[in-house]
């Protein structure tokens, strides 16, 4: 059986709100990733009028692990003046994504800061994250 974890309240809130909390500008920048092809579609169609438009910037990226054969793709979206946040997301993802090194806690923070989380956010899904791990 593949279940997922139960979420508590306060862990991934802006999860299937990104267009509507970047259109606010309550969001300044939104990740999708294509971990598991077929199963995931990023909301391109949905974003992609906006980028026209100037309304976001968009960033992507494949990263590849040598030993493994799929390399996700990552779609970033930012508000105009929010595009430096592409390029930390992209660092920070590279590192992680191509095995150079593994993420830790810290980069949880920024990537969460970097997303537009609050600290209260970030840290509430640290500790629910923690729980889950042996």
């Amino acid at each position: 059986m593949n279940e997922k974890p139960i979420v508590p309240d306060g862990v991934g809130p802006h999860e299937l709100r990104e267009l509507d909390l970047m259109l606010a500008g309550e969001k300044p920048l939104a990740m999708f990733v294509d971990e598991d092809p077929g199963n995931f579609i990023i909301p391109e169609a949905d974003f992609d009028p906006h980028v026209q438009a100037g309304t976001f910037i968009k960033g992507e990226a494949v990263y590849r692990k040598p030993d493994v054969s799929y390399a996700p793709r990552h779609v970033y979206f930012a508000l105009p003046s929010e595009g430096w946040r592409i390029d930390a997301m992209h660092a920070i993802n590279e590192a992680i994504c191509t095995g150079r090194r593994k993420a830790t806690d810290e980069d949880e923070r920024e990537i969460g800061r970097l997303l537009g989380y609050s600290r209260a956010q970030v840290q509430a899904f640290l500790d629910w994250r923690n729980q889950l791990q042996p």
